[in-house]
């Protein structure tokens, strides 16, 4: 397996990052999980346009959107894979221990490993935390992937693959690593942006392509949605079939099959939407 190591392509056994890099002692860094299918990334620049719009709000330097796309085709030819997850990690770099940044420049890494299609419909759980929509890391892919690694946790010990947070003041808003969608009398709704989700990008695709409404919704919506369904680079569209204790027989519903549907052929027609 060949990464991307500041410059050119490395041995993913021998590639190292030094143990003083920010992205490893303080969690300052962002990133991007591209969806890969025969070799070619998804939605590229949708997703360079979020990885800087993310190291702005970090105050790193602007990412090069040509070495990073330099570097996703080379680990995509160095590793060819029918589906694959390609990681874009773009950190503060090496520095002082400590808040502090060095002056030592970014650190950028990207490394692809092969997946499988999701299945049609999966389980959720709600978690006890809450999203902060106020907070200095609200809206941005960053590294400081704690929060979500013990909710997903807690999904895994549930029997779910997702966990879904409200906002701190009871809205329903996003999952560890999705955006969450409800049908309610045949109409589709998503949290809008400010309630504190990530501006996904399947989300904003499933949005444009389906016609579905950015809602203020309690997190309450959940027990009486009639259909409920993820999005997420790697998960496409996918419907729920249980959250908590409840079940949503015949999941994928009819509102949810068709959305499954158009963001299959939109993104199948056009890889760069």
């Amino acid at each position: 397996m060949s990464i991307w190591l500041d410059g050119a392509l490395r041995d993913a056994t021998t590639a190292s990052v030094s143990v003083f890099d920010h992205g490893l002692t303080v969690g300052d860094g962002v990133f991007e999980t591209l969806k890969t299918v025969d070799g070619k990334p998804f939605a590229l620049t949708r997703h360079l346009d979020r990885l800087t719009r993310s190291a702005r709000g970090l105050g790193l330097p602007d990412p090069d959107h040509d070495e990073v796309a330099r570097a996703c085709a080379a680990v995509l030819a160095a590793n060819p894979m029918p589906l694959g997850r390609l990681r874009v990690t773009y950190t503060g770099g090496q520095a002082p221990l400590g808040s502090e940044r060095g002056a030592h420049g970014p650190t950028l890494v990207v490394a692809v490993s092969e997946t499988t299609r999701r299945p049609d419909s999966t389980a959720v759980v709600t978690v006890p935390w809450i999203r902060n929509e106020r907070g200095a890391l609200t809206g941005l892919k960053t590294t400081s992937y704690a929060e979500n690694v013990v909710a997903l946790a807690r999904a895994r010990e549930q029997g779910a693959s997702e966990a879904l947070f409200a906002n701190s003041v009871g809205q329903l808003c996003e999952g560890t690593g999705s955006n969450v969608f409800v049908v309610l009398d045949g109409e589709i709704h998503t949290p809008p942006v400010p309630s504190g989700c990530l501006a996904g990008i399947t989300r904003a695709l499933t949005v444009q392509w389906t016609g579905a409404k950015e809602t203020d919704l309690p997190l309450d919506v959940l027990e009486r949605a009639d259909e409920i369904f993820l999005t997420s680079s790697l998960r496409d569209v996918q419907a729920v079939h249980r959250v908590d204790g409840r079940e949503l027989p015949g999941a994928p519903g009819p509102v949810t099959a068709k959305a499954m549907r158009i963001f299959e052929e939109r993104s199948g027609a056009d890889l760069n939407p």
